[in-house]
C-alpha cells in the first residue's frame, strides 16, 4: 500500500504486505496481513533450491534507483538481512514490477521499466548468482508497444509460467488507448502472450501485443470449479437481491462499508437492496478522503468496451439536497452520477421537488451539471436508471419508468475520458447521499442488469467488435 500524501521520501509511505492460504478458495484460510519493512513497492516473492524465501522488490525511485533483494520470513515478516541493490536496469525510468527464475542454471531477473504510461517496456538480465552480478540482454526490451500505433499501449509489469504441458505464456499489464493515450477506461487489463524459451537463452515474448494472438492453442474452458460468483463475461442478468441471498461477491464498495447502509429484502421491500443514505456524496469532503461515515455506493466493474448497464430505482426524497442515482466511477474525483434530487423548483425556489441531476467531475473539462424536474407523470413510482456505453469514447445516462410505459430517455452524455487515469478502471454502480447533513430517505435497488455488447479489440471505426 503506498501513503500517497507522504512525502516520497518518508520510508512509512510504503507498506507493503503478504497473505498467505492453504486453500486459494476458502476465504476462511486466508491469513491475516503480514507487514514488511522494505522502503518500495511491487515485491514478489522467490525461493532457492533449498527452500529459502527471499523477496525481491523495487526500490522507491524518487529517492533510489534500484531493484533489490533481501531473506525474508515469509509468514512473520522478519526481514534476515540487508536489502541488496542487484540490479538498475537499462535506463528506463522506474526500474519496478521485478521476478526472478531459475532456469538451465541461470536466475533470470525481468522488470518494467519506462514508466506505466506509453515508453513501458520489459527487460531482462541474468546471473549464475541470486545476488548478481546480472548481464542484461542485448536484444532488450523483450516486450513492448512504445513507438507504435497499436491499440493496446503501455505493456509492461510481465510474468512467465509455464502450462501443464510444459509451454511458455507471458501475461502483462495493458491499457486500450492506442497511442492517443486519452480514453482506455477500464483502466489496465490483463494480456496473455506466447513464449519460447530454449534452454541455455533468453525468453522470447511474442510482441507487440494485440487484440487477437497466434501461436499455443489455449486449454479448454473449465466452468467447474470452486467458490461463489459469475464469470468476468457473464454479466449480471436482472438481480433481484431475493431474500436470505448475499451481496454477489463480484461487487465492490468504495473503502470500507457501512454495513447498516445495505440491507436485501428489508421488512415492506422484498426483492430489493435498501441504501441508507451516507452524509458524504461521491466526491466527499475534498476528492480524496473518505471522512467520518463512509459512502453509500456500491458498484462492479465495467468489463467490456461496450454494455449497458441498468436498475430499478424506488426512491422519493423529501428533504433537500437527498438523491440516489446511478454512476461512472474511478474514484472520488474522476467519475460521473445521475441521481434524483430533491432540489428547489427553478421558477419557484420556496418549493422543493424531485429533478434528475447530472454531475461530473475530474482533472479534464466535464459537461456542465444538467438539472431537469422529474415528469410529473413519473413521479412517486419506481424508475429504471441506465448507463451504456454508445461508443468507445462515450457514455450516455438515461431514465424512464420503470413498468416500461415510456422508452428510456437520454439525459446526459460523457466522455469516458474523465475516468481514464490510474490504473484500476471503471466502477459502475448506485449511490445514496444526503449530500453533507444527515438524511433519512431511504432507496431501493432491484432488477440490477450489467450486460456486455462487445469488446473492441483493435482502433475502432464502428466495425471489429468482438
Amino acid at each position: 500500500m503506498v501513503h500517497d500524501k507522504r512525502a516520497d521520501n518518508d520510508s512509512s509511505r510504503w507498506d507493503n504486505i503478504i497473505f498467505s492460504t492453504t486453500d486459494l478458495w476458502d476465504e476462511s484460510k486466508w491469513t491475516d496481513a503480514v507487514h514488511l519493512d522494505f522502503e518500495g513497492y511491487d515485491i514478489s516473492p522467490h525461493w532457492d533450491d533449498e527452500g529459502n524465501s527471499y523477496v525481491v522488490g523495487s526500490h522507491a525511485w524518487k529517492v533510489a534507483y534500484g531493484i533489490h533483494i533481501n531473506r525474508v520470513d515469509l509468514t512473520t515478516g522478519e526481514v534476515l538481512g540487508d536489502w541488496t541493490n542487484i540490479w538498475n536496469g537499462t535506463g528506463g525510468i522506474a526500474p519496478e514490477g521485478p521476478h526472478i527464475f531459475k532456469k538451465d542454471g541461470w536466475y533470470y531477473l525481468m522488470i518494467a521499466e519506462g514508466g506505466t504510461g506509453l515508453l513501458h517496456m520489459e527487460t531482462i538480465a541474468r546471473s549464475k548468482d541470486l545476488y548478481g552480478p546480472y548481464e542484461p540482454n542485448t536484444a532488450n526490451p523483450i516486450l513492448t508497444n512504445a513507438n507504435t500505433t497499436e491499440y493496446f499501449q503501455a505493456v509492461g509489469h510481465a510474468d512467465l509460467f509455464q502450462d501443464a504441458q510444459g509451454q511458455w505464456w507471458g501475461v502483462a499489464l495493458a491499457v486500450r488507448s492506442g497511442p492517443e493515450w486519452v480514453t482506455f477506461p477500464m483502466g489496465r487489463e490483463t494480456v496473455l502472450y506466447n513464449v519460447t524459451w530454449e534452454a541455455n537463452s533468453w525468453p522470447e515474448l511474442q510482441h507487440p501485443v494485440r487484440g487477437e494472438m497466434r501461436g499455443w492453442s489455449l486449454p479448454g474452458i473449465i466452468q467447474d470449479l470452486p467458490g461463489d460468483g459469475p464469470f468476468v463475461d457473464e454479466g449480471d442478468n436482472n438481480i433481484k437481491f431475493r431474500p436470505n441471498t448475499s451481496i454477489p461477491p463480484h461487487f465492490v464498495y468504495w473503502r470500507p462499508p457501512i454495513a447498516e447502509n445495505y440491507a436485501i429484502s428489508p421488512p415492506g421491500h422484498i426483492n430489493s437492496l435498501r441504501l441508507k443514505p451516507s452524509s458524504l456524496n461521491l466526491t466527499g469532503i475534498d476528492g480524496n478522503s473518505p471522512g467520518p461515515g463512509g459512502q453509500t455506493f456500491i458498484s462492479r466493474r465495467q468489463v467490456d468496451t461496450l454494455f449497458n448497464f441498468a436498475f430499478d430505482l424506488d426512491y422519493t426524497p423529501s428533504a433537500h439536497n437527498e438523491e440516489a442515482g446511478i454512476t461512472l466511477f474511478l474514484t472520488q474525483n474522476h467519475h460521473a452520477r445521475m441521481g434524483v434530487a430533491m432540489l428547489p423548483l427553478a421558477n419557484d425556489s420556496s418549493k422543493l421537488a424531485p429533478h434528475f441531476h447530472f454531475h461530473a467531475i475530474s482533472y479534464v473539462p466535464v459537461p456542465d451539471d444538467i438539472v431537469v424536474p422529474v415528469y410529473a407523470s413519473w413521479l412517486n413510482k419506481p424508475l429504471t436508471l441506465s448507463l451504456r456505453a454508445v461508443n468507445v469514447t462515450h457514455y450516455a445516462f438515461g431514465a424512464g419508468p420503470a413498468d416500461g410505459s415510456v422508452p428510456i430517455q437520454d439525459f446526459a452524455y460523457v466522455g469516458g475520458d474523465i475516468i481514464s487515469w490510474g490504473f484500476t478502471g471503471a466502477l459502475v454502480g448506485a449511490y445514496a447521499t444526503s449530500n453533507g447533513v444527515i438524511g433519512t430517505t431511504e432507496a431501493y435497488v432491484t432488477n440490477w442488469n450489467y450486460q456486455g455488447w462487445g469488446q473492441v479489440r483493435e482502433n475502432w471505426n464502428g466495425t471489429g467488435i468482438y
